[in-house]
């Protein structure tokens, strides 16, 4: 019973820690949206060059994409004529840290390690797209689908062809979409994810041993190759691996080897290793590896060897866990506030996902359902006979389809359980004939 109660007691601090940051960065998440339309972010990924992989790794840093939304974005960017290297910085870049990330990085392991993460997530980005281009010498822009075409509706707020109806109804509707990506959208992308990550945390809080790191592994080195091996095929994003990593050093895992695990955890995972392989090729998909896993050493034996150790001891989970006192925190009022809101979106988001899937489900089955029927109907002369019997076959509530041929006097129906005597009722009662057979 003490284990249950020391992780609903752990669990409930890191919540609280970490989600007035959550609030704050799932809010910055929907200004991007909002400031930043797809074809901005597709301009500039277009040149096999420096200045391209750059660019798409600026682009990456502070979009809030974990690798499940990264994939698919990246590889689009790809096909709409970005080359692989900026691909591959994209990639690297975006999953590593984010806006909502940096917030909550902030938040439970301090100032030095926020700063720190956007710069490496920027370094490593480069370097990934730039050992793309020199090794991968296949390469070949994808030419962009449709550019000469309208686009289609989905797509008319980023091209420029959209009526003035749309351009006002887009003005009105900049607000409704920055709070429902924000705090719908994304907050539903990523709540599977954090819930563990907290769970997680809370669970390495109460069964590691404090000082399990430096008393049993007791190598620095050693301690990054370990995770390093946990954290490659494993799915865990960049803003569920905060807690995970706050409390591993808690337990004595080195900042170096934690920054190992935030960059490998999210930036890798089998279904990256293998969408990268099957669409970008092999060479792309090892120079994706290759970027990550030598950045990750590299600036874990950086931080570890030539930055002071107490830089990395000031967030603010470490103190209140630990009963540290002197750290500048946030109101008890907002924590309590935010986890509760925080929490009741995220509710809302499953039970939001529910009623849709049910929805989606009663769809399938009424299409499913749906069958088609031709009748004769004779006495229409003109298109207004024509409409009229349109207008009221279309209109009972299980017919999907009414179109009359006025040549053939043909009315072709679509819909669930079509009940033709209601249908010939129906017909008769406009002063036209019924007919059951259809005459060829």
């Amino acid at each position: 019973m003490n284990y249950f109660s020391q992780f609903i007691y752990d669990f409930i601090e890191i919540l609280n820690e970490m989600s007035p940051y959550l609030m704050l960065g799932f809010f910055f998440a929907g200004v991007l949206k909002v400031a930043f339309p797809q074809r901005i972010i597709d301009k500039y990924l277009g040149q096999k060059n420096s200045k391209s992989v750059l660019n798409a790794s600026l682009i990456g840093i502070p979009l809030p994409l974990c690798s499940c939304g990264v994939i698919p974005t990246g590889i689009s960017f790809f096909k709409s004529g970005a080359t692989k290297g900026s691909s591959v910085s994209f990639l690297i870049s975006t999953p590593q840290t984010g806006i909502d990330s940096i917030l909550v990085t902030y938040s439970l392991l301090g100032l030095p390690f926020a700063i720190i993460r956007p710069f490496i997530a920027l370094a490593t980005g480069f370097f990934g797209g730039v050992l793309t281009n020199r090794i991968d010498d296949s390469d070949e822009i994808q030419s962009p689908e449709q550019t000469n075409s309208c686009c289609t509706t989905s797509e008319k707020d980023d091209c420029g062809c959209e009526s003035n109806d749309t351009k006002q109804n887009k003005k009105k509707s900049k607000l409704y979409t920055l709070f429902h990506y924000a705090f719908v959208e994304f907050l539903q992308d990523i709540s599977k994810w954090l819930i563990i990550g907290l769970l997680l945390a809370a669970v390495i809080s109460v069964l590691i041993p404090d000082d399990f790191f430096s008393s049993f592994i007791g190598n620095d080195l050693i301690g990054m190759f370990v995770i390093l091996i946990a954290s490659i095929p494993l799915y865990i994003c960049a803003t569920s691996s905060v807690p995970v990593a706050a409390v591993l050093m808690m337990k004595g895992l080195s900042p170096g080897a934690a920054l190992v695990f935030l960059m490998a955890g999210p930036a890798t995972n089998a279904a990256t290793i293998t969408v990268l392989n099957k669409v970008l090729g092999k060479n792309t998909m090892w120079a994706y590896l290759i970027s990550i896993i030598s950045g990750a050493i590299v600036f874990g034996l950086l931080i570890d060897n030539f930055l002071p150790r107490e830089w990395f001891t000031f967030g603010g989970l470490h103190h209140h866990m630990s009963g540290h006192e002197g750290h500048w925190e946030l109101p008890n009022w907002l924590k309590w506030g935010s986890s509760t809101s925080l929490s009741l979106l995220i509710l809302n988001g499953y039970i939001q996902k529910y009623i849709s899937s049910k929805k989606e489900i009663k769809s399938t089955e009424q299409e499913i359902q749906k069958e088609e029927k031709l009748v004769s109907v004779y006495g229409m002369s003109c298109n207004h006979c024509k409409n009229s019997v349109e207008k009221h076959i279309g209109s009972l509530q299980n017919i999907k389809i009414a179109e009359v041929n006025l040549e053939q006097k043909i009315l072709r129906m679509v819909g669930t359980s079509i009940n033709l005597s209601q249908i010939k009722k129906e017909i008769e009662s406009l002063g036209f004939e019924f007919d059951e057979n259809v005459k060829n």
